[in-house]
């Protein structure tokens, strides 16, 4: 059985190799094809072809190209009502003969739209209705009796996945435009909240000033429940900060501390993060320094700070 396993990802590995020796400007065409697509790119397959055509279309949807599947037969029974102008067409399959798939060529073709032929037969009915033609031939399938689509469905896959990319790389699609399409796993999270998302601000900001007796101080940590306050001077500027770490670090000298102005004992340039920046931006920010809160700042030159920032509140949002 292990010998049959290894045969198998040499064959489909084979077919791989094989079919980047065929990328060329046929290639290339069909991405500027489905670059000028005003509408959606369609993509329509039978039986393993279609199963593949549909993760196609998956992917070019959530890489920046509206797409869906269109199953060949539904099609032929009123689904191509489905096709509007200024869509492109991807038809898939490795004879080129599909029964379902030649009889809609006609209708795609009345209808003017352009035509991406994906097949393994150089000499088929779908190579000579296509705009353009992409050889997905093989040499053979990893089915030792031939039969069942092995091979010629990788090479189809891996042709689909290479014109998603090459699509996302023109359109320069980003990170942030993945997260887009992504809202609701990590990624998203990730890359689409700010530190605006999740930020205290106004009444929630624990806050007092430097000549603040430290056991003033105190009950300001306490009711805002943030474990820290931020420390402005007479300009409502913020100077410092003091936390429950420091007030430890503090009482070791004695309980006279305690009225001591927090001015003379907080902890200096405290760190700042901007509203706009992304929350995970927040939560390499505290990794790097190691602390628990970020206060949150309009700009760079921003003196005032608009609110703060937790690693509960990026823990509960899923950032982290």
């Amino acid at each position: 059985m292990i010998d049959v396993a290894k045969r198998v990802l040499q064959i489909e590995a084979q077919a791989l190799s094989d079919l980047a020796d065929r990328i060329n400007g046929d290639f290339t065409k069909a991405v500027e094809i489905l670059l000028s697509c005003k509408g959606r790119v369609v993509i329509t397959g039978m039986g393993k072809s279609g199963l593949i055509c549909q993760k196609i279309a998956s992917t070019m949807a959530s890489t920046g190209t509206p797409a869906f599947f269109l199953h060949p037969a539904e099609g032929i029974h009123g689904d191509l009502g489905m096709l509007m102008k200024g869509d492109v067409v991807i038809a898939v399959s490795n004879s080129g003969e599909t029964d379902e798939i030649v009889r809609i060529l006609p209708v795609i073709k009345r209808m003017g739209l352009p035509l991406v032929a994906m097949s393994g037969n150089p000499r088929s009915s779908l190579r000579r209705a296509g705009d353009v033609f992409l050889d997905i031939s093989i040499k053979e399938e990893a089915c030792p009796l031939g039969l069942a689509p092995t091979a010629s469905t990788t090479a189809t896959l891996a042709m689909g996945d290479a014109l998603a990319v090459a699509l996302l790389v023109r359109r320069g699609f980003k990170e942030e435009d993945f997260a887009l399409f992504h809202p609701g796993g990590a990624l998203g999270r990730k890359l689409l909240l700010k530190v605006e998302d999740l930020m205290h601000g106004g009444d929630e900001m624990p806050m007092c000033y430097e000549s603040t007796p430290l056991k003033e101080a105190l009950f300001e940590i306490t009711s805002k429940k943030l474990g820290i306050t931020g420390v402005l001077d007479d300009g409502g500027q913020l100077i410092g900060v003091f936390t429950d770490g420091d007030l430890r670090r503090s009482m070791a000298q004695g309980f006279e501390v305690l009225d001591l102005p927090i001015g003379e004992v907080m902890a200096r340039n405290p760190k700042r993060i901007l509203k706009t920046a992304l929350a995970a931006e927040a939560v390499q920010t505290m990794e790097a320094h190691t602390i628990t809160s970020l206060f949150v700042f309009d700009s760079e030159e921003g003196r005032m700070p608009v609110g703060i920032i937790h690693l509960h509140d990026l823990l509960k949002a899923g950032v982290v």
